[in-house]
């Protein structure tokens, strides 16, 4: 989309990459901001802390003092179907990125992914490695891999294609948004429609249909068979906010759900405990919150809690594992006569306050710092402007300058 620059009647410019950023802005704030949907966030991220804390099938996970499953058997019990917060999360980022996607080039959606997931990540990947690096040399084993390799192959936040382990354990899910990413910015380049939109997600479903039965493994990492149908049912839940709801989007959105329930099968035997009706149930639950936030009544709650909560979401789910059990097990070998839940809940807490400072220090600074540079880049302002009488290289008669940039704008 081009880049219109106008001249004021003194003749001052607005500078090519302040037009991108005002438009970006006003097309984010196009749909207004879903205070609920901040809160569902916040609640799938909690869900997989409380999987991760509370209701690990991992035997003596809190070492062999501390028998969780004893310690809070209903908890235990709950929090082992914390997993499928991790779902609710692609069903949620189908929402979302739908949302973000509307109104802007694939330049401005790929300038808006970077700058929101790289800093955190980045941060957050140095601060494991540095205090990895610091529990080495006191002579302890680390949890996580801190060899130079591995660092730089996770900075990219693809390691895993890369043949290494990951640095920070849950950031397995951010290479399956990746790749939604990108398949949104397929989408963005064709032009984003209501009816290509549509298209694209029953297309979307029927290929990763194709794919488990051709068992294709190339397919399944292209096209996200175990998850494509959280995806688009997000995607349709969105399109019903935008335009509210009618009978094609509801088929696509039961569609969506029908293939979601089907492959979840695959997801609850990986985790052992977990029953299929149940977690079957709760995630459908999920999806009922997510139509009540999105196109329901509760679209129109305006609590700023809540958009805090979301906020802070991102930088929370990247280092409650990495880091906060880590703490908790420090506390638990410090205080044993703390107990296994005050210490769980100190570790919880230490892990929602580095959240809020990397969101201070890291996302609000060096994300925007990052954004801003992005949109520059996108539209650089020549150093050397082209003349029609500028020789070619090869002595030739350089071809008509095309009257397209900034300086072609300009009034004579």
């Amino acid at each position: 989309m081009p880049v219109s620059v106008r001249t004021e009647g003194t003749g001052s410019r607005l500078r090519p990459v302040q037009a991108v950023e005002q438009r970006v802005n006003r097309a984010s704030a196009g749909g207004g901001r879903l205070a609920a949907v901040d809160g569902l966030r916040m609640l799938a991220a909690a869900a997989v802390a409380a999987y991760h804390y509370l209701g690990t099938p991992t035997p003596r996970f809190w070492g062999e003092a501390h028998d969780l499953p004893q310690a809070a058997p209903l908890l235990h019990a709950v929090s082992g179907y914390g997993w499928l917060g991790v779902e609710a999360f692609f069903l949620i980022s189908g929402f979302v990125i739908c949302m973000s996607c509307w109104g802007r080039t694939p330049a401005q959606f790929a300038v808006s992914r970077i700058s929101r997931l790289f800093p955190l990540y980045w941060a957050v990947v140095l601060i494991i490695v540095a205090t990895g690096t610091v529990t080495v040399l006191a002579g302890q084993r680390s949890g996580a891999p801190t060899d130079l390799r591995t660092t730089l192959g996770n900075l990219t936040m693809i390691p895993s294609p890369l043949g290494l382990d990951f640095t920070a354990g849950v950031a397995w899910t951010l290479w399956v948004e990746a790749r939604f990413y990108l398949l949104m910015g397929a989408l963005l380049l064709i032009g984003l429609t209501y009816r290509r939109v549509i298209a694209f997600g029953f297309l979307w479903l029927v290929l990763a249909s194709i794919g488990r039965e051709l068992h294709s493994t190339v397919l399944d990492e292209f096209l996200l068979s175990q998850y494509a149908g959280l995806f688009v049912a997000g995607i349709a839940l969105h399109l019903m906010h935008r335009f509210g709801p009618n009978l094609l989007l509801w088929l696509l959105a039961g569609f969506a759900w029908c293939y979601t329930l089907t492959v979840l099968d695959d997801r609850v035997a990986g985790h052992a405990g977990s029953n299929w009706a149940v977690s079957a149930a709760v995630l459908t639950g999920f999806l009922l919150l997510l139509a009540l936030a999105g196109p329901g009544p509760l679209r129109h709650l305006q609590w700023r809690t809540l958009v805090y909560a979301g906020a802070l979401t991102y930088p929370f789910y990247l280092v409650h594992q990495s880091l906060g059990i880590p703490v908790t097990r420090g506390i638990l070998k410090t205080a044993p006569g703390l107990g296994l839940l005050p210490s769980i809940a100190l570790g919880l807490l230490f892990s929602l306050l580095l959240a809020a400072a990397l969101n201070r220090l890291v996302d609000r600074k060096l994300g925007r710092l990052l954004r801003h540079h992005l949109t520059a880049a996108l539209n650089p302002t020549p150093l050397i402007a082209d003349s029609p009488h500028t020789p070619a290289p090869d002595g030739d008669a350089p071809e008509p300058a095309l009257a397209t940039g900034p300086l072609a704008q300009r009034r004579p």
